[in-house]
């Protein structure tokens, strides 16, 4: 009788509510198996209304989130190393952070950002027409992040009010079609694309793609100005700043815009214009595949081998967005290459935040800053996975990457939107 009374007993006691547990996803290199996977679940947490916690530079910068049986089976179907700690393992973690003596903090994630990626992606039969892959919506689609795309049309109609992210695809902001000419004026995807771009321009009043694509800089601008955030990858970085400092100049070659350039736009620039980057030269002749000095690609001797770059470290407690912004399981980073693979250091704005750098090279591979109440990343190069992509060749599969730093670091924008600084008790 006394077993049976223990062992209804035991039924009884397992019957009863847990403490609350939480489900804690390490960032850490030996304990995740998809570092990409777990910015998507965190995301999917915050789409489903819930709250969760960003804890820098503890393990990697691990996510925390309230437990229950949906958040851990989605875990287990995407493939996202987690572990279930008690409410009190988590206070101990919360307590160990805390300490004035550790390069930590807890950032409260609440919502997740509306995203929005500028791009001319698909035709109006949803085929592909840029015979290159970008990494953006490469790894939002792997990290099963949800975006929408918005183009020029768009943008001029003040639809980036409705985002809090966006991402601006590999672009020529300054009409000159990625000064592609030499090497593919005869391929069918550079005409279309060409065709494209001057049709737009015209349905939207504008007498070339230049005017077009400074109108559409200056109107992100002002999202920005206005609280919105801005990640810009490979060419869409320095052609946006071009652009910006180009304004009523014509720095386009007759190839590009049926008329000569301006003989003396450099002299006509204005830096006070741009995000990033200052004193930068114009290189004006139509078939070389630069656009100015600010890229650090021609002459680059840097091996394979020894082409990283390394992430600085900032103080989580004083610094949240840079720590936030380079949460990783590694300080060195892969370096690749891009139409803009990265940037020299001595035309960067000294208000501009460099945070990740290959010093040898003197050059600055992730940037940031601060434009009125919102905030800009770029980062150089085109593929952090695949070191020379070259036109036409196949996307980058990332189920051969799910750790990658590289793609963690665009992912590390995507959720910074989401994230509210923590209170501190006085």
């Amino acid at each position: 009788m006394k077993k049976l009374y223990w062992a209804l007993g035991l039924v009884f006691l397992f019957s009863l509510p847990l403490k609350a547990a939480y489900i804690l996803i390490p960032m850490d290199e030996s304990s995740q198996s998809n570092h990409l996977k777990a910015y998507g679940i965190t995301y999917w947490v915050l789409e489903k209304g819930k709250e969760a916690w960003w804890l820098l530079n503890y393990r990697g910068g691990s996510f925390v989130f309230e437990h229950n049986a949906v958040f851990e089976r989605e875990c287990l179907t995407r493939g996202v190393s987690y572990e279930i700690i008690a409410d009190a393992q988590y206070a101990k973690i919360l307590d160990e952070i805390a300490n004035e003596e550790v390069n930590m903090d807890a950032i409260k994630l609440e919502k997740a950002p509306k995203i929005a990626v500028y791009t001319p992606e698909v035709n109006l039969q949803g085929e592909k027409i840029q015979p290159w892959d970008d990494a953006v919506t490469l790894v939002l689609t792997y990290a099963e992040i949800p975006y929408e795309t918005v183009y020029d049309e768009g943008v001029l109609s003040d639809e980036l009010v409705e985002y809090d992210w966006l991402h601006l695809h590999h672009e020529d902001f300054t009409g000159q079609y990625g000064k592609f000419y030499r090497t593919y004026q005869n391929q069918a995807w550079y005409r279309q694309s060409v065709r494209n771009m001057e049709e737009m321009a015209h349905s939207l009043g504008f007498d070339k793609v230049s005017q077009l694509k400074l109108a559409v800089v200056k109107r992100i601008k002002e999202y920005v100005f206005g609280g919105g955030f801005m990640f810009a990858m490979c060419s869409a970085t320095d052609t946006y700043d071009i652009a910006l400092a180009a304004e009523g100049v014509d720095i386009c070659a007759s190839i590009y815009d049926g008329d000569p350039a301006d003989p003396d736009a450099q002299q006509k620039l204005d830096y006070s214009q741009t995000f990033a980057f200052k004193d930068f030269k114009l290189i004006m002749d139509p078939l070389f595949y630069e656009h100015s000095t600010i890229d650090n690609n021609v002459g680059r001797n840097v091996p394979v081998q020894q082409d990283y770059f390394t992430l600085f470290d900032f103080s989580a407690k004083w610094d949240p967005i840079p720590t936030m912004l380079t949460q990783s399981h590694t300080r060195t980073v892969k370096g690749f290459m891009g139409q803009a693979t990265a940037f020299k250091k001595q035309y960067i704005k000294t208000q501009t935040l460099i945070l990740g750098e290959n010093k040898p090279a003197d050059e600055a591979r992730y940037i940031h800053g601060i434009f009125g109440k919102g905030f800009w990343t770029f980062y150089g190069g085109h593929d952090p996975e695949d070191y020379k992509h070259y036109v036409n060749e196949p996307d980058t599969d990332l189920n051969l990457h799910p750790n990658s730093p590289g793609y963690r670091l665009i992912l590390n924008n995507i959720l910074f939107p989401a994230a509210k600084k923590k209170q501190r008790k006085t």
